[in-house]
């Protein structure tokens, strides 16, 4: 798969250490931004409320990305928010129509 944006076509990325480099730096960002976050509110309140968010988050993506390709539609590849969003409007209009 291919994206093109201007005159540039961007390729996927497939060399394990530029993968495991994107991924430390989304780790990185995630822990700076949720540090600052904090330390913008330092209560318990605030502290719990950022956890709860991150944790159900993640659920969510694990059910986007696992749990439908999984147990919902083998068929169905995972290729981004936007692409779930497109199936689960498409396959709700389908299931309405039988």
């Amino acid at each position: 798969m291919r994206l093109y944006i201007g005159a540039r076509v961007m390729r996927n990325l497939k060399d394990s250490g530029w993968i495991k480099l994107k991924g430390g730096l989304f780790l990185i960002l995630g822990l700076l931004s949720g540090t600052l976050q904090f330390l913008e509110h330092p209560t318990f309140k605030s502290g719990l409320l950022l956890i709860i968010t991150v944790w159900a988050l993640c659920r969510f993506y694990y059910f986007a990305f696992y749990v439908i390709e999984r147990y919902v539609d083998p068929t169905y590849r995972f290729r981004g928010l936007l692409s779930l969003a497109r199936y689960l409007i498409r396959r709700r209009t389908t299931v309405g129509h039988r």
